[in-house]
């Protein structure tokens, strides 16, 4: 654990103690509602104000010196944020007076509540350089916890005063007491934010007060004060955070997983899409150690899987690990795609998919859109009216039977054990029977759209793409599959298309969106009724 620096450390001892006297003289106040007690406090704004400007200046200059470790990096603005909110907390006890000055009846006020919880404010706070001298998580939450009791309370307060509204002629007062309840309820809010800084220190990277609740919830079996070890893996598009836990059972037995939090639906989805892979190809999907609903989140603790993702293999490995790889990967595919088909036709729907998705390409990248233009003789249709075209062409053509697919079938979502010679899928709330296209369209193009422009590295990437779509189009041979090629032009145009609005680098993304541009185009000149004749220049569109 690295130690804050002595002036730091002053200043930031200072500064809860200037606070610690504000809330009291707070304290004061609410036991006996007066002017002067009021306006002992609220003269006392320049004091904390000077305690947390010297912290952030010393805090500053030692961040700009050369050699400053990131741990010392994360402690140090850490440090900050518990000043700035040590700060927020003199402003609201302040404002809460100054609101408090301005009612008449002293009456509405309901004082007397407020007394016993800033007691246990001022409780909290004398655990701060504590917790973070001894990185003591336990006493970091019990800081955050505070915040419930003053929501409890001020929901207290408000069903009190709004009542007392419907009786009452004195509103001026009633309201301005909901505005004393409201500052001071809020202070519960900066104190959930410094336990959040302290947390955020011990685990060496930024963690919210409830996510870190959440996953202790999820270790059921490990100490209250065993620490835990997190390691940010990765952020999903759809706001859900993944992350590496390494902890202790109560036992002493090592626990390594993966925690995985976000939106309720999608959390629940991923649970189910696990439980259906376990059901129908064991041993492909990582295990659920727990899992727990909060409101509308939840989250899953998941079994952590060893291994390198393709996207690690294609980038960092040897041409033998990779090919290794893509051998097991093609059996894999194969006997999924075998075992579970059904006889029920899939619509793939990507022009649908597609539609949905442009106004978001057009938000990133608003140059790709483009009106109908005419060059000499020659008519170019705008791109929205060829994804229109071609929708109304892919719902004519369905394929003929359903398997069960990943559903987000990216390079970073398959990892292979080399040790084991195992192969695994991980993501999978997007999982359901449906046409083995999507996945394929799906995995081609997340290998072309790695924004690296090193030209051994490309054609790797390149070579990997193609080399799963040979193993598609020998599938689909095999089930006299006639249309997969066809459908597969609109798979990739719309992945193409889609894709461009997670790439910032413009000449990238307008080589993905030209490609997505070609391919319909050459789908729709297509004679209807021919799909099955429909070729793909494979190698030509994965080759810059």
């Amino acid at each position: 654990m690295t130690k804050l620096p002595r002036a730091i450390d002053e200043n930031l001892y200072f500064l809860s103690v200037e606070i610690d006297g504000q809330l009291a003289g707070t304290q004061d106040y609410f036991k006996s509602p007066n002017q002067a007690a009021a306006q002992k406090v609220i003269l006392r704004a320049g004091y904390s104000y000077n305690l947390a400007s010297k912290l952030t200046k010393a805090s500053t200059q030692i961040l700009s010196q050369k050699k400053v470790t990131s741990e010392q990096q994360n402690l140090l603005r850490n440090v900050e944020l518990i000043a700035q909110n040590l700060d927020l907390i003199s402003r609201l006890a302040r404002r809460s007076l100054t609101y408090a000055e301005t009612v008449d009846r002293k009456a509405y006020l309901r004082a007397d509540a407020y007394t016993k919880v800033l007691k246990q404010v001022r409780d909290s706070l004398k655990l701060i350089q504590p917790a973070l001298a001894r990185s003591d998580s336990k006493s970091a939450v019990r800081i955050g916890q505070i915040r419930e009791k003053m929501e409890d309370l001020y929901d207290r307060v408000f069903r009190t005063l709004t009542e007392d509204m419907r009786k009452s002629k004195h509103t001026a007062d009633l309201a301005n007491s909901l505005l004393v309840a409201n500052e001071v309820r809020r202070i519960g809010d900066a104190l959930q934010s410094i336990s959040e800084a302290i947390l955020s220190v011990n685990l060496g990277q930024p963690v919210q007060f409830e996510r870190y609740f959440t996953l202790k919830s999820l270790l059921p079996s490990a100490k209250d004060d065993e620490p835990v070890d997190m390691v940010p893996l990765a952020e999903t598009r759809s706001g859900s955070a993944i992350s590496s836990v390494r902890s202790r059972s109560e036992n002493g037995e090592p626990v390594n997983a993966v925690f995985k939090d976000g939106e309720l639906r999608k959390v629940r989805e991923e649970r189910a899409g696990v439980k259906s892979w376990h059901a129908i190809y064991p041993g492909l999907a990582p295990k659920i150690l727990s899992y727990q609903k909060r409101g509308q989140s939840a989250a899953l603790l998941i079994e952590h899987l060893p291994g390198y993702t393709f996207e690690q293999l294609v980038l960092n490995e040897n041409d033998a690990l990779l090919a290794e790889a893509q051998k097991k990967l093609a059996k894999t595919l194969n006997d999924v795609w075998r075992s579970t088909r059904m006889e029920e036709p899939a619509v793939m729907a990507s022009m649908r998919q597609l539609s949905r998705r442009l106004p978001e390409v057009y938000r990133v990248h608003p140059e790709f859109r483009a009106d109908p233009q005419r060059f000499g003789g020659l008519w170019l249709k705008g791109f929205d009216e060829l994804v229109r075209e071609a929708a109304e062409r892919e719902a004519k053509l369905e394929a003929a039977f359903s398997v069960h697919i990943h559903g987000d079938f990216n390079l970073d979502n398959v990892i292979y054990d080399p040790a084991e010679k195992k192969l695994h899928f991980i993501d999978l709330h997007r999982s359901r029977y449906m046409d083995y296209v999507q996945d394929v369209s799906v995995f081609m193009i997340s290998n072309y759209r790695l924004q690296i422009q090193d030209i051994p590295v490309r054609r790797r990437l390149a070579k990997v793409a193609c080399d799963l779509q040979i193993v598609a189009a020998k599938f689909a041979r095999s089930q006299k599959d006639r249309t997969y090629e066809y459908r597969l032009a609109l798979g990739l145009a719309r992945s193409f298309a889609t894709s461009t609005r997670f790439v910032f680098d413009k000449s990238h993304a307008r080589r993905m969106f030209i490609r997505a541009r070609f391919l319909l185009e050459q789908a729709l000149e297509c004679p209807e009724g021919k799909e099955e004749r429909f070729k793909l220049p494979i190698k030509e569109l994965f080759v810059d």
